[in-house]
């Protein structure tokens, strides 16, 4: 791997990480307000998927959003702006955290319906097998998703189609509340694709360079017009479901076994391992990610919130 290439995917999991790290601090202050589910834990997921995409490929998001926009080339300051609901935001402040969209990035959005990134999904991997273009569509759901209708639906659309749509499973191990293991019939969620004939693979979602190396595997099936995949990359969340989670679904245990696979520690101690990156590079890089997410705070905490009026812009109705 070239420096250039680590230090970008390492700078971008740093940046996903302290960005969640600030929303937690604003949201404990109230200076954030409303539902906002973070995705720290989850960062080599997002990262490694989204830096195998081309520029004007796709990606659906969930209400667990901020990482995906973020590798998707979002602008911190306009992300933290929408979260705080600012005129300045990428959303013009009308999304806020459970709707961070850009659609100039090919971030169709995210949502805050359980499997609502699904439909939306699949019928831009249509669009694009209609337009006969060589686009793909990453989509990213949850573990609780599987158990929605419009899960089969789409796949099965997808599979008879061949739509060039990566159906991606970040699975944190817990619904909310509820552990996958007592809410899937199957334990083991690859096995869902079998009834469409897709094919499907566990990734380790802890491990950057795993998940780059599979999902280019299918994103290249799939643009060279061979159809859908199922990916379940398993991973965790290390904050609750939302900020009044108390997590007393899980034990501290757990969440001390699967802190020592972080996967920005490991993919650093691998980059020094491999004499890429130095301790200290690796510092600076930290402490230059933090300067930015700084500046991004302040930008939104000093920009406007928007004009009444614009209540009646942007309306399709």
């Amino acid at each position: 791997m070239k420096k250039e290439e680590a230090i970008f995917l390492l700078k971008q999991m740093m940046q996903i990480r302290q960005f969640e790290d600030k929303i937690w601090e604003l949201l404990s202050k109230n200076i954030a307000q409303g539902g906002s589910h973070l995705y720290a834990g989850e960062e080599a997921v997002a990262v490694g998927a989204i830096s195998i995409l081309h520029p004007d490929d796709y990606i659906t998001s969930t209400h667990r959003g901020h990482g995906h926009a973020i590798a998707k080339g979002g602008k911190l300051p306009e992300l933290m702006a929408e979260i705080l609901g600012k005129a300045t935001g990428v959303c013009k402040g009308k999304g806020g955290s459970l709707h961070l969209a850009d659609l100039s990035q090919g971030n169709l959005g995210a949502n805050g319906v359980v499997g609502g990134s699904l439909g939306i999904a699949t019928g831009a991997g249509l669009s694009v097998k209609l337009r006969k273009a060589k686009q793909v569509v990453i989509c990213f759901f949850g573990d609780g998703a599987t158990n929605q209708g419009i899960f089969h639906e789409s796949l099965n659309m997808a599979s008879k189609w061949r739509l060039p749509v990566i159906y991606l499973c970040e699975n944190n191990l817990y619904g909310m509340s509820v552990s996958v293991k007592r809410a899937s019939a199957v334990e083991d969620l690859t096995k869902k694709a079998l009834a469409y004939g897709m094919p499907a693979e566990n990734v380790d979602g802890m491990d950057i360079l795993m998940v780059r190396k599979v999902v280019k595997k299918w994103v290249d099936f799939a643009r060279e017009g061979k159809g859908p995949a199922l990916l379940i990359c398993n991973t965790y969340r290390y904050y609750g479901h939302s900020r009044s989670d108390a997590k007393v679904y899980r034990s501290r245990e757990e969440e001390d076994l699967w802190r020592q696979r972080d996967p920005i520690i490991l993919f650093s101690k691998r980059l020094i391992k491999e004499g890429i990156l130095k301790e200290e590079e690796i510092k600076d890089l930290e402490k230059k990610v933090t300067e930015e997410i700084e500046e991004a705070t302040r930008f939104a905490m000093e920009s406007p919130l928007p004009e009444s009026s614009a209540l009646y812009e942007d309306l399709y109705a």
